[in-house]
């Protein structure tokens, strides 16, 4: 785990016009990790992505991806990788078998098509045309084109949107069926129940910069994760931050006797993620711009 298999820094990407897409990223994934990146739309994720996959070009700074930078990554660094984008085109009228077989004769060293196809869950369509397939069976089978290369490393861009809650579930257990077997994965979500499920680390990424880089449960450092006590009192909702909620409990309970819709919360993911957001807006917006 010690070893990086991407490695980037001070990642800088600005566009025709002066447009500043990435201002300084710089983040780590390690080895058999599940990293997640995540961020608003225009955030900068899709350009730092495709910087790392080689498709995009960047102003400066340094990227190793498994030791190579992507800017250079000839066809052997290429099979050592696994996409699954967002969107893959329109439906082949090839059967999912066929599509497997065809992409797997690829690689040196795939993996056998009909295990990939059963541990997507479609071995009952393995010889249905891929056309004819729900969009999230569709989904299963652009996992399955992204696994069957067996990648060192394999990008996740949104790979559940449109899946219901039961699809989603099934697919966080192949993903972690490749994380047992030590496939080091990037992934990108809005879900942040899907990042906290599946990520050791994570970056937030706002307005092109990195806003916070580390543990899932540690994202914003200390401040960030402070519970808060939340009462309703007067006919009016209050709360208090506080790093010992039980002291504010006891008070309230000899002040108030039973407060009315008691509750502890600490802050999840998905509240430090928009904390983050929130700051952003406050400062577009002290800078004279739109939030």
């Amino acid at each position: 785990m010690s070893e990086n298999v991407v490695r980037v820094e001070n990642l800088r990407k600005t566009y025709r016009g002066g447009l500043e897409a990435l201002r300084g990223v710089s983040f780590d994934i390690r080895r058999g990790e599940t990293f997640a990146l995540l961020g608003p739309n225009g955030a900068g994720k899709s350009t730092v992505i495709e910087i790392l996959e080689g498709y995009r070009d960047r102003t400066s700074g340094e990227v190793r991806v498994l030791g190579v930078d992507p800017h250079r990554g000839g066809l052997d660094w290429k099979a050592r990788l696994g996409i699954v984008l967002q969107n893959t085109g329109e439906a082949p009228t090839a059967s999912v078998r066929e599509l497997l077989a065809h992409f797997a004769a690829f690689y040196p060293r795939p993996r056998d098509v009909d295990e990939v196809i059963a541990a997507v869950g479609l071995s009952e369509k393995a010889k249905v045309s891929v056309r004819k397939l729900s969009g999230g069976q569709r989904r299963r089978v652009d996992v399955a084109l992204g696994i069957v290369g067996r990648p060192e490393l394999l990008f996740l861009d949104e790979p559940t949107t449109g899946f219901d809650p039961e699809v989603r579930r099934q697919f966080w257990d192949l993903i972690r069926e490749l994380q047992d077997e030590g496939t080091t994965i990037l992934l990108t979500t809005h879900y942040l129940d899907e990042a906290a499920e599946l990520a050791e680390r994570a970056a937030i990424i706002v307005g092109g910069q990195m806003a916070s880089v580390g543990r899932v449960d540690e994202l914003g450092g200390p401040s960030a994760r402070v519970p808060f006590v939340r009462w309703r009192e007067g006919g009016e909702v209050r709360e208090e931050r506080t790093q010992d909620p039980g002291a504010v409990v006891a008070e309230l309970y000899a002040r108030l006797g039973e407060p009315e819709r008691l509750e502890v919360v600490r802050p999840s993911l998905e509240d430090v993620y928009l904390s983050f957001l929130g700051d952003e807006a406050r400062r577009i917006t002290a800078a004279g711009g739109v939030a």
